[in-house]
């Protein structure tokens, strides 16, 4: 997952991609308690890094229905470029096919204040990270020259490196609301975690598909 640092403030937040994520190589959560719930472990695919000798996690990726998938574009590598259908030009997404047809878990928006959990593997233990939305349109810098400013939500929680491109799961409703990409450390050792909501995954997809 990928470290961002802040501007002007704290207003404004830019995306720092750590050459290879070195240094961001190790666990965050906590080990879970028994198996995935079912739908959720249906959608969730682990993504393997290509070689153990690099210096960052896995991944994780999320079935959107219809044979597609998502997952961070920064962990595009980690999948065999035949499955890649592409990346969102000005996002941190990519898509690619997956033979998990069933969109298993319903969607929703992010609502301020909400309960989430989101989940990362580590080797063949599964991890999650419990958090509670601060905010729902926070702003972050430009993902390549031209691009547009983004817009993503934000909770605290203890995800870090391992977390790209997996679910952000309401906890009351079980539903999807979002693919995480970034993370950022306050000086008070708060953690605040970055997701795309799935209006916006949807829309990424659908001009990927249009082209």
């Amino acid at each position: 997952m990928t470290k961002s640092r802040s501007k002007q403030g704290g207003a404004v937040l830019g995306l720092l991609l750590l050459l290879g994520l070195t240094g961001c190589v190790g666990k965050s959560g906590v080990p879970l308690e028994g198996a995935l719930p079912p739908d959720v472990d249906y959608a969730y695919i682990p993504l393997k890094r290509p070689s153990t000798l690099l210096p960052e996690n896995d991944a994780g990726a999320v079935v959107l229905g219809d044979g597609v998938a998502v997952t961070a574009a920064h962990a595009a590598h980690m999948l065999p470029v035949a499955l890649l259908i592409g990346s969102a030009h000005e996002y941190d997404l990519a898509f690619f096919h997956t033979d998990r047809d069933k969109a298993a878990l319903a969607q929703a928006e992010p609502r301020l204040g909400a309960k989430v959990v989101a989940y990362a593997h580590y080797g063949p233990v599964l991890y999650k990270a419990e958090g509670k939305i601060t905010a729902l349109n926070a702003l972050v810098l430009p993902f390549c020259e031209g691009c547009v400013e983004q817009k993503a939500f934000v909770f605290e929680g203890n995800a870090g490196p391992g977390y790209s491109g997996g679910p952000v799961i309401e906890v009351d409703s079980g539903k999807l609301i979002g693919i995480l990409f970034g993370y950022r450390d306050l000086d008070n050792g708060t953690r605040l975690l970055y997701a795309y909501p799935m209006d916006r995954v949807r829309e990424e997809l659908k001009k990927i598909q249009a082209k």
